[in-house]
């Protein structure tokens, strides 16, 4: 069977309240779906510069159409299906797999800023592990991946997701399965507003300052800054 890689990047529609709920007490709400909106497009810029098929996992269910309204009619779209990001992801990997994928990577959009070098890391690092994570500073990841024949559906099981236990009790389900697990470097997602500042901060020492996202933040760095602004000590 031919090799096909595949990343899935998992989307959130842009529904008012249902998008980045922590950003939102600080940011508002149309400023923080506007944010998003520029995470998505800046990692989906990232993605693409690999070459490997991206597939966007959407959700709700029923917003392709929606969500196809501001990433292109032209991406391919899937679905999240489940009743927790586990079991979405856990499905995800299933279809991508029973259509014929043979190393799959998923990744969230809250990691506006993830180079293209990891990605292409954690896809080559399939051809020689089981499996492939990346570990975010919150405790849960941004990243994990399989090969068709090594997917074990284990790890979304008896998970307490959104808590800083979720990587830590991945890689205990891995372990315990013999899973030979790559790991890649820490990243941190975007969560809070301090998380929006560390990145405002990384940014501008990257060529991530070039970004859709970091000219939206010039725009709101009243609201993001308010005293650094008011004192004049604050660039983007």
């Amino acid at each position: 069977m031919a090799d096909q890689p595949l990343i899935i990047l998992f989307v959130k529609a842009l529904v008012r309240g249902q998008v980045k709920s922590r950003l939102s007490s600080a940011l508002g709400e149309d400023d923080t779906l506007e944010l998003y909106k520029n995470f998505c497009l800046d990692i989906l810029d990232t993605l693409q510069q690999t070459g490997v098929p991206v597939m966007i996992g959407y959700y709700p269910p029923g917003s392709r159409n929606a969500v196809a309204g501001w990433l292109g009619p032209e991406q391919q779209y899937l679905p999240q299906e489940g009743r927790d990001v586990g079991e979405r992801m856990e499905n995800a990997f299933r279809q991508t797999f029973n259509r014929g994928f043979s190393r799959v990577v998923l990744i969230g959009s809250d990691i506006p800023d993830l180079p293209a070098p990891l990605i292409n890391e954690a896809l080559a690092a399939l051809h020689m592990h089981d499996a492939v994570i990346g570990p975010a500073r919150d405790g849960g990841y941004y990243l994990i991946g399989f090969r068709n024949d090594t997917f074990f559906p284990g790890v979304f099981s008896g998970i307490a997701w959104s808590t800083g236990t979720v990587f830590r009790s991945t890689m205990q389900s891995f372990g315990k399965a013999g899973q030979r697990v790559h790991e890649l470097p820490l990243w941190q997602d975007v969560d809070t507003i301090e998380d929006l500042k560390d990145l405002a901060a990384r940014g501008r020492r990257s060529t991530f300052n070039s970004s859709r996202t970091m000219s939206f933040l010039a725009v709101i760095k009243n609201t993001l800054f308010p005293s650094e602004v008011r004192d004049a000590n604050i660039r983007l």
